[in-house]
């Protein structure tokens, strides 16, 4: 399977790209902790049905460290023993944040409290960041049909 336009086959779409990658690198500065982020990205995709994406950031993830039994239960965390309380509620704005057409009003009061709880002004900044920019690079995937499982870990370093 070969994706329908290449994402730095053009001028213009490389330039998206790097501001894309750019972004990412700055909130891979945050104090949010990349397990976290990575669990973040990895439900986002998830919802998304970004293949791609989340071939990724399951690989990543493990590349750094992480258990694969905690990365293979994020799609059912609520019901999983292995997340912290700190994580269940970045999972919980991810969804919100991620599902928006769905929820009349978007993130709301209960679920950014709760990520309030557990994450500073600069955190939730960097979390809100975090997702937002996964969305958008789980539709770019998932428009152009960029085939999943060949990702190498390290790849975009």
């Amino acid at each position: 399977m070969q994706p329908r336009i290449d994402p730095f086959g053009s001028e213009l779409s490389t330039k998206v790209m790097k501001h894309f990658v750019a972004a990412s690198r700055v909130l891979s500065e945050s104090t949010v902790p990349r397990a976290t982020r990575e669990l973040v990205r990895l439900r986002a995709s998830q919802i998304n049905g970004c293949g791609y994406c989340t071939d990724m950031h399951f690989k990543d993830a493990v590349h750094a460290g992480e258990d694969p039994v905690r990365l293979n239960l994020v799609a059912a965390w609520r019901e999983a023993a292995v997340f912290t309380g700190a994580e269940r509620a970045a999972l919980e704005l991810t969804e919100e944040g991620t599902r928006i057409a769905d929820a009349a009003g978007g993130v709301s009061d209960k679920v950014w409290e709760n990520a309030a709880r557990h994450y500073d002004e600069e955190e939730l900044a960097a979390l809100v960041a975090g997702i937002a920019l996964i969305n958008a690079f789980n539709r770019l995937n998932v428009m152009i049909q960029n085939p999943a499982g060949d990702h190498r870990p390290g790849r975009f370093a």
